[in-house]
């Protein structure tokens, strides 16, 4: 009895730990600064804006534009909507109600084009959306709501006329500027650069002086903004920089900043990508739950999948890993799933996997757009109702992982089923099991449905999640018939409320 009672101990204590952990099960919210609120003062910035830089209104929309030479850009990269840090930081009560833990910006850093991936400065702010001081004060705003920062760490390279590159393309050889990128005449604009986009030669990260100012000096620049407050980084293309490198950065971010979050954008297989960052941005997840909402994966197939990467890469990890269904560099998830049920169900896995939910800026509501640029658009507040379907079911599946333990902390265990996706979030307490089933099919399905948890007792009742007060099955030794509608979920918990003074989960808790 002593050795059960110490290993309960041990257990609950597992799942206590992941709970301390900001990391584990956050709900991000993600905004692209320049599009996701209105400047309070926007006529005082216009002359930050100059041609061919064009500084649009609000209610357009991001459309492709042209190739221009000169500046080596697309003209749709140097169209402005004019946010900036302190609009951003005046809407967070939006983004507070939501249910959101960390927010979580693309690049800010002083940059040529709206997308900040060509830094020019990374310790300056891009003067469109404030100074260092805006980033602490949204830094601190944060904190007093009890939420985080991470921001977008653009490293793998810069801008081609950041002062960094022209310095560097002009120096004579042997000059040590030159050593801070690949220089090589037979190169396409005669510079390394990433995805073969001239604008964005790449930085020769081996070199030391390199990872000094980007991560091993005390005022390098991933440990200066960990101490301006912002508490945590996500790695533009981690994959590039390689495993060894993003150990290292790490390293530096969490002897920065104990607890700290840094997140590689990989998109790969995540297994083998820990500890050399703390989470990855699940592609994988996402890929999977696009192509079973459309049809293309059963869910028995699915399920096998999910658990295999979980198992693989392990929980810890994934639950520090977003997965997100639309972001920047995505269409979004109106667009890519226009079926309503399809996308339901899609968001139902986005908020009940062992993952940390990313959300992208106006998906809560239904913004749609495709490729790039469409899928940046000015945030729609005009949505933000309470008559809006979309914000509303994306409200519930928010209060529900709020509201449920297991859905935040809890693992992963596949249900055995021959038709359906089925899988259950637990922790030790069966009281916090959820066990998810959905069918992913245009048939309505009646399946048999094994669930191997001991602690289930027969012919307990069951919460419906989703409909309070709706049908659910009954479990008779563990095992369950579910019948479902075409894209039909239920999302289950077990009843051990006492009855009548009494209730079999007694002596099993």
């Amino acid at each position: 009895m002593d050795d059960r009672n110490a290993q309960d101990r041990a257990t609950a204590g597992r799942y206590e730990a992941r709970e301390a952990d900001w990391r584990n099960g956050a709900i991000v919210y993600q905004v692209l600064v320049d599009r996701f609120a209105p400047s309070a003062d926007l006529d005082a910035k216009r002359a930050l804006y100059p041609a061919p830089k064009r500084l649009r209104g609000w209610t357009e929309t991001p459309v492709a534009g042209h190739y221009l030479a000169e500046q080596q850009v697309w003209s749709h990269e140097i169209d402005f909507w004019g946010g900036d840090l302190a609009s951003t930081r005046a809407r967070l009560d939006h983004v507070q109600a939501l249910g959101a833990d960390v927010l979580y910006l693309n690049p800010i850093v002083s940059a040529y084009t709206n997308h900040k991936y060509d830094a020019w400065d990374y310790q300056q702010v891009s003067p469109e959306y404030g100074r260092r001081e805006d980033v602490r004060a949204l830094a601190d705003a944060l904190h007093a709501r009890g939420m985080k920062l991470v921001l977008d760490g653009v490293f793998n390279h810069m801008g081609r006329q950041s002062p960094r590159f022209q310095q560097a393309a002009a120096a004579p050889a042997g000059d040590p500027r030159r050593d801070w990128f690949v220089f090589d005449p037979a190169l396409p604009g005669g510079a390394r650069a990433w995805a073969g986009a001239q604008n964005l030669p790449e930085l020769a990260m081996e070199h030391p002086a390199v990872q000094a100012h980007l991560w091993g000096d005390a005022d390098s620049v991933v440990r200066s903004y960990l101490r301006d407050g912002v508490d945590g980084w996500r790695l533009d293309v981690g994959h590039d920089i390689g495993f060894a490198l993003l150990e290292e950065l790490t390293r530096h971010a969490h002897d920065e900043k104990p607890g700290a979050l840094v997140v590689g954008e990989l998109w790969t297989y995540p297994k083998e990508w820990f500890p050399s960052v703390d989470g990855v941005m699940n592609f994988s997840f996402r890929e999977l739950i696009l192509r079973l909402a459309q049809g293309r994966l059963s869910g028995p197939a699915a399920g096998r999948m999910f658990e295999r990467i979980v198992r693989e890469a392990g929980t810890e990890q994934m639950l520090k890993s977003w997965l997100m269904l639309d972001n920047h560099d995505t269409v979004r998830l109106a667009t890519a799933l226009p079926r309503r049920e399809a996308r339901e169900l899609a968001q139902v896995l986005q908020f009940t996997l062992p993952a940390a939910p990313n959300l992208y800026y106006g998906s809560e509501v239904g913004m749609t757009g495709g490729d790039d640029p469409e899928m940046r658009g000015p945030m729609r507040w005009d949505l933000v109702r309470d008559d809006n379907p979309t914000l509303a079911w994306t409200r519930q599946l928010l209060a529900l992982r709020k509201a449920h333990r297991a859905l935040r902390v809890g693992d992963f265990r596949l249900l055995e089923s021959e038709r359906l996706l089925a899988f259950e979030r637990h922790t030790d307490r069966i009281g916090e099991s959820v066990f998810v089933l959905l069918n992913p099919s245009d048939q309505p399905v009646t399946d048999t449905v094994l669930v191997p948890n001991s602690k289930l007792m027969s012919n307990s009742p069951m919460k419906n999640l989703l409909q309070p007060g709706g049908p659910t099955p009954n479990a008779l030794a563990a095992v369950m018939e579910v019948t479902l509608p075409p894209f039909g979920m239920l999302l289950l918990q077990p009843d051990t409320a006492p009855r009548g003074g009494y209730t079999t989960y007694k002596r099993v808790q």
